[in-house]
């Protein structure tokens, strides 16, 4: 039995060995920390019966003054091999994307995905609802093209809306599943590896 929970800094140390173990961007206990401590809501795992971290997904809230939107982006997720074909990428995402628009008040989340990771692309487009909006040449660190994918929620800041949010999110808890492939890090720019994102 698998559930979703809101991540701690405690689980920092399991969330970056699943990353380590699945992307091949990886980031250090820093960057997890920076996350956790910034936008403590926005980060959740998936816990086996044995406490384990199996799946993670850590997102934050784009600040810049130049956002013209208040918006969330999903900086990583990832499902150990173990784990997946359970729609647990699905659920993260899932409560990620509900505490962005829930309490931020963002209207809409983005990411980024290799173009050659077919599975990933699949779940952001097929299953959640993803478009794509641009192809960024040479994003990641070895020079390949990123597809910059953005979903927009129904009306955010609306009280009904935000109820039926809060049901879907109560399902999923409950175990309502969807399939779901291998996922991608957003990873890191070729360009200010060092920034941070």
């Amino acid at each position: 039995m698998v559930s979703i929970r809101q991540a701690t800094t405690k689980d920092m140390f399991q969330m970056q060995n699943c990353n380590l173990n699945n992307l091949p961007e990886n980031y250090n206990m820093k960057y997890y920390l920076y996350h956790a401590l910034s936008w403590p809501q926005l980060l959740y795992v998936a816990e086996d019966e044995n406490k384990k971290v199996v799946g993670y997904v850590m997102a934050k809230m784009e600040d810049e003054k130049e956002v013209e939107k208040s918006h969330g982006h999903i900086t990583s997720i990832s499902v150990k091999g173990s784990h997946r074909k359970l729609g647990l990428a699905t659920k993260l995402m899932r409560a990620s994307h509900h505490q962005m628009s829930f309490l931020y008040g963002a209207e809409y989340c983005s990411l980024h995905v290799r173009v050659s990771n077919i599975a990933a692309v699949g779940l952001y487009n097929g299953v959640l609802g993803y478009e794509i909006i641009k192809t960024e040449v040479g994003y990641y660190a070895d020079g390949e093209d990123a597809y910059d994918m953005r979903l927009y929620f129904t009306n955010p800041t609306d009280p009904a809306a935000s109820s039926e949010e809060v049901k879907k999110e109560q399902d999923l808890m409950k175990g309502d599943t969807g399939k779901d492939g291998e996922m991608a890090g957003e990873g890191k720019k070729k360009r200010n590896k060092k920034k941070m994102m």
